[in-house]
């Protein structure tokens, strides 16, 4: 795609001298409302910047699968979603091309999504810790079943997709780079790929063993219910790259944040890097958790993991030291309070557990308050 062919999108972000960028892109459901919070919450966060930071939105309203579902039959969730994935596209080499490296998107179509993350070939990262023990998850969503197109025929959906031996190197690549990243002393003690490479004559696993003897590493390639089994039996050791296909690890990232993260979905945020030409280093956070479009306009969507998510872009990307811990601290501090949503059992709103977060959040240099600006820069 040339430059000229991913314009208009909304106003491209305008550099000002230290005021560094952040993407925010808004899907139906209660992505609205989310988009609230991280917006309150990452201005809170950055407040004691001298410029703050500019949040560049994107234009569009993006669907859930709800919306569509409510809106057409499949011929017309077809070109939506089509209209979806490559405004979202744009969007992101936008962004990317004026040099900004996070975007904050809430939940859409899987569908719109996945063709997105097939064209600008993403992975999805996530370091789970259990104790002293940690696991590194790098999930391919660049190719595979996932990212196929559909053709459709009377009482038939005929889906195409590949793999390429090209984006297999990128990501495993992208997954060394990144253990080496989360740790520095460099001891990685087992790196694991769980694919159906069975499925694929022998291709998949030539590649991957032609990639590790050219790296100078030992990468086991297992079938993903081998994976289950060994887990299940003898656990993974610490310090393993667990490199996945998106077949099998869109369904066991749940399984793996309970065994590992100790967490729920509904509370943990995560990370899609982009490694494809024109979105190479633009980073995505996002809500493990889905649309929730039965919560929409009701004011009860767990927040927790768009507050993770802000306090990430606001450490990382926007240079606020300490705003993962003072986030977990208050964090923490609603936990001993009870102060929940009625999905972990409580009794607050989305905007009463903001509101008590804003209040108990010390972070160093920057105000505490519940009257902190929502809205433009």
């Amino acid at each position: 795609m040339t430059p000229a062919a991913h314009q208009g999108t909304g106003p491209a972000p305008v550099p000002v001298a230290g005021q560094p960028a952040i993407g925010l892109a808004v899907g139906r459901g209660t992505g609205p409302e989310l988009a609230a919070v991280f917006e309150r919450v990452l201005r809170v966060l950055t407040a004691a910047r001298p410029t703050g930071v500019r949040i560049v939105r994107s234009p569009r309203l993006y669907h859930s699968y709800v919306s569509l579902r409510s809106l057409a039959g499949p011929a017309g969730i077809q070109d939506l979603t089509g209209q979806d994935a490559e405004h979202y596209e744009r969007f992101c080499r936008d962004l990317a091309d004026a040099g900004t490296t996070a975007v904050f998107r809430t939940a859409i179509n899987a569908q719109s999504l996945y063709l997105v993350r097939h064209r600008l070939r993403a992975v999805k990262v996530d370091l789970l810790r259990e104790g002293e023990t940690s696991l590194l998850l790098v999930r391919d969503q660049a190719q595979g079943f996932y990212t196929g197109e559909n053709r459709h025929t009377p009482g038939e959906v005929v889906r195409t997709m590949a793999f390429s031996r090209e984006t297999t190197e990128a990501v495993v690549r992208h997954a060394l780079e990144r253990a080496r990243r989360e740790w520095p002393d460099g001891r990685i003690d087992r790196i694991v790929m769980a694919y159906k490479f069975h499925l694929l004559d022998g291709a998949f696993d030539a590649w991957v063993a032609d990639i590790a003897e050219r790296l100078g590493i030992r990468i086991e390639v297992f079938q993903p219910d081998t994976v289950n089994r060994n887990l299940i039996t003898h656990g993974l050791p610490d310090r393993t790259l667990l490199i996945a296909g998106n077949e099998w690890a869109d369904i066991m990232h749940v399984v793996l944040l309970d065994r590992f993260g100790a967490q729920r979905q509904e509370s943990r945020c995560t990370e899609n890097v982009y490694l494809g030409p024109g979105a190479a280093g633009l980073v995505e956070y996002q809500t493990v958790h889905g649309s929730a479009d039965d919560l929409a306009g009701r004011d009860l969507v767990n927040p927790v993991a768009t507050l993770r998510a802000a306090a990430l872009v606001a450490e990382r990307h926007a240079g606020v030291s300490g705003a993962v811990g003072a986030v977990e601290t208050a964090l923490a501090v609603l936990d001993d309070k009870g102060v929940h949503t009625p999905d972990l059992g409580g009794r607050h709103s989305t905007t009463a557990v903001v509101d008590a977060l804003v209040d108990v959040l010390d972070l160093p240099g920057a105000p505490t308050g519940s009257t902190a600006p929502v809205g433009g820069p």
